[in-house]
């Protein structure tokens, strides 16, 4: 957009957002359940809104320990995907970065934030139709590949 006064041009950009897999050790996928708009009530992933100075794996530890009182050991990237997130009559168009985080200690899981409880399921159980944005079903989906590039021969989410 320009300004028809100045001329400056302002742009419409993306915000980063993160998106994270946590497997137990069973293999389970941890996910989230929203507990406000938009999609309340649907399955998440964990994570949200990178803040302005902070990196994508700062993002990462934050957001898991204020969702779930989790600390990540390490995370490996999976993939990207774009969203369109409707917030208080605003569209905003994010960029949601899907990471891999290995969580070694789940003792002190606890929900809080903006979410109103969790599941671990095996990836083939995961119904893709109950996540509440599609770019979370493209990382959930590009996170399953890896499994089965991986020789993970089970079923996988339809």
């Amino acid at each position: 957009m320009e300004c028809d006064a100045c001329r400056k041009r302002f742009y419409i950009n993306a915000s980063g957002a993160v998106a994270c897999v946590i497997e137990n050790s069973q293999g389970e996928i941890l996910l989230a359940r929203r507990a406000f708009d938009p999609a309340k009530g649907m399955l998440d992933l964990p994570g949200g809104f990178v803040n302005p100075d902070e990196t994508a794996e700062d993002a990462v530890r934050r957001e898991i320990m204020e969702e779930l009182n989790l600390e990540i050991v390490s995370m490996q990237y999976i993939g990207s995907s774009n969203n369109h997130y409707l917030y208080g009559e605003m569209m905003y168009f994010t960029l949601d970065l899907g990471l891999k985080c290995l969580v070694t200690d789940f003792t002190n899981l606890r929900v809080a934030d903006d979410v109103d409880g969790y599941l671990f399921l095996p990836p083939h159980r995961i119904n893709l139709q109950e996540i509440g944005f599609a770019s979370i079903r493209n990382i959930l989906q590009l996170s399953i590949q890896n499994l089965k590039k991986n020789g993970n021969d089970d079923e996988y989410a339809q």
